[in-house]
Formats: structure tokens, C-alpha cells, sequence
């Protein structure tokens, strides 16, 4: 059995601390347990999660709010005060924009979202090495010419926990480029189900290439997980740095950002937790590395 924790790095508290992975148990039944492993088969399609989604959207969910409030140690005086229709509409809750900082310094790279952070070389290969799991861009992106453009390039990756605020920006000034939609299922991105099944391959996932004024080239990908298949963006032509480009519905997600070789430096207290396999808190709008200096 793995254990029910991530070890991640709080930047501002300057100190390591155990994150209990939220619905352990059942997910150690899911993947872990024969009888489990047969249950999940089902409960990993995206029809499952627009049945459970359709519950999350209505008044009987609503009952869930306060109990979550309570588990997960929300402070709402953080958020928009607002009467909530749904769970949903309480998941997908805005914060107060004083509470969320966006560093305005175009040298500066901002963390796009709340989350723990990891930061990943892209090999020669086009190859990531995501929690020992070997990834290849092209099956992360399904475009052998794209994914060249990144080879030797810097990758991040965010994951969003339950209690973490599930909308994201957009890193820069820049204009919009392609946008892509591909089909797969919905497993936890937590560590439960590394080294058991190529997550980021194999999840639903979307991607829309960023041509930044200041960081180059840049995809962003959002990857939906377990009970979360509504991926929600908006569809802009120009965008500014901080500006909302989306947000998720209920459930851990993540979201993987892309750069070409040369283009980033990285916080080193980023940089060498990765190295150690351990993440980094960060929140939305903060400074986590800059333009690339040799």
C-alpha cells in the first residue's frame, strides 16, 4: 500500500509538511484491490463523471458545502461572498482579487494557478519523467511536429487538490493559437495511481498553444481527473497576464505548461525540491522563475 500523504514544500512558511490525499481509502480500493480494479473500469468514464456531475450542479448537493468548509479548513472570508445554487457553483467559486497578487514584473514567470508545483526538463528524446513515469510528448499532445518544437524545453506541472481554488490564468501578454480537445478517461491524477497507468496520456485533456510576448511558444494543457470531466475555458483571441482563462469543476486536477528550450529559468527552491520528488505550494499570480538568464 502507498503511503496516504504527498510531502510538499510550503514556500512561505519556509518548511515541509504531509498532505493527506483526499479519499484515500476509496482510492486505494480503486486501484490497488482486484475487485477495486473492476469497479474502475467503469467509474473512470466520462459518462460516470457527467452523471456524478449532473448531482454536483443540483440543490442536493448543496448539503456537502458546509461539512467541506469544515474538512478542508476553507476560509470564505478568502472568496466572493454569494449564495450557492449548488456544490458546484460553490467549487468553482472567484476570489476576492486582493487575495490573489498578480506580479506584474514582465521578467518575472507567475504561477498561472493555486496548487503544488513540479518542475520537469524535457529530455532530448521529447521524453518527461513524471513521478517515474516515462512520458513521451507526442502522446501527451498527439502532434509529432509540435511536440519537436520542444525537445530539450522546460515543463511544469501543477496539481490541484480539493481545497485548492480551481480557476487558472494566463501567464503573460500574448495572442491564442491553436486549440485542442482530446478524448480519453477521467483517473486521479494524485500519486496513488503513478507507475499504475500513464495518467496525463490517457486522461481527457485540453491544450491551446500561447504565443507569449515574453516567454515565446508557450502550451498550456489542462488535464481532467477522477469525477472531474468539465474542463471550462474561455475563448479569447488576445489575452493579458493574470486574466482568467478558466476554471474546473469538482476534484483534484492538473495542468501542464510547455516551454521551448531556452526560454525559463526556474525558482531554485522549485528546481531542487523536483529534483528531491517533492512539490512546491505556490498560489496564483506569484513569481516562481523569470526569463532565461545563462
Amino acid at each position: 500500500m502507498k503511503n496516504n500523504f504527498n510531502i510538499v514544500y510550503d514556500r512561505n512558511k519556509k518548511t515541509y509538511y504531509q498532505e493527506e490525499i483526499f479519499g484515500f481509502r476509496k482510492l486505494n480500493f480503486y486501484y490497488n484491490t482486484f475487485l477495486g480494479r473492476v469497479f474502475l473500469k467503469f467509474i473512470i468514464l466520462k459518462f460516470f463523471s457527467k452523471i456524478y456531475g449532473w448531482y454536483m450542479n443540483s440543490k442536493l448537493s448543496i448539503k456537502k458545502i458546509n461539512k467541506f468548509v469544515e474538512k478542508n479548513k476553507i476560509d470564505l472570508k478568502e472568496y466572493e461572498s454569494k449564495n450557492y445554487t449548488s456544490f458546484n457553483d460553490f467549487f468553482t467559486r472567484k476570489i476576492r482579487p486582493e487575495n490573489r497578487i498578480i506580479d506584474k514584473n514582465n521578467n518575472n514567470l507567475i504561477a498561472i494557478s493555486d496548487g503544488k508545483l513540479k518542475y520537469v526538463k524535457i529530455t532530448d528524446g521529447m521524453e518527461l519523467n513524471i513521478k517515474d513515469t516515462i512520458y513521451s510528448l507526442d502522446e501527451l499532445l498527439k502532434n509529432k511536429v509540435l511536440a519537436k518544437k520542444y525537445a530539450k524545453g522546460d515543463c511544469l506541472i501543477i496539481r490541484l487538490t480539493v481545497s485548492d481554488y480551481h480557476r487558472y490564468c494566463y501567464l503573460d501578454d500574448g495572442t491564442k493559437g491553436k486549440n485542442k480537445k482530446i478524448k480519453g478517461v477521467l483517473h486521479t491524477v494524485n500519486s496513488i495511481s503513478h507507475g499504475k497507468y500513464k495518467i496525463y496520456a490517457q486522461n481527457s485533456r485540453e491544450y491551446t498553444i500561447l504565443n507569449t510576448n515574453n516567454f515565446g511558444q508557450v502550451i498550456q494543457m489542462e488535464v481532467g481527473a477522477l469525477l472531474v470531466g468539465k474542463i471550462n475555458n474561455y475563448c479569447k483571441n488576445k489575452f493579458i497576464r493574470g486574466e482568467e482563462k478558466g476554471y474546473f469543476e469538482f476534484g483534484g486536477s492538473t495542468i501542464i505548461l510547455l516551454f521551448e528550450k531556452g526560454k525559463i529559468n526556474i525558482d531554485k527552491d522549485i528546481e531542487e525540491n523536483s529534483i528531491r520528488n517533492i512539490e512546491t505550494k505556490v498560489k496564483m499570480g506569484e513569481k516562481i522563475g523569470g526569463k532565461y538568464v545563462k
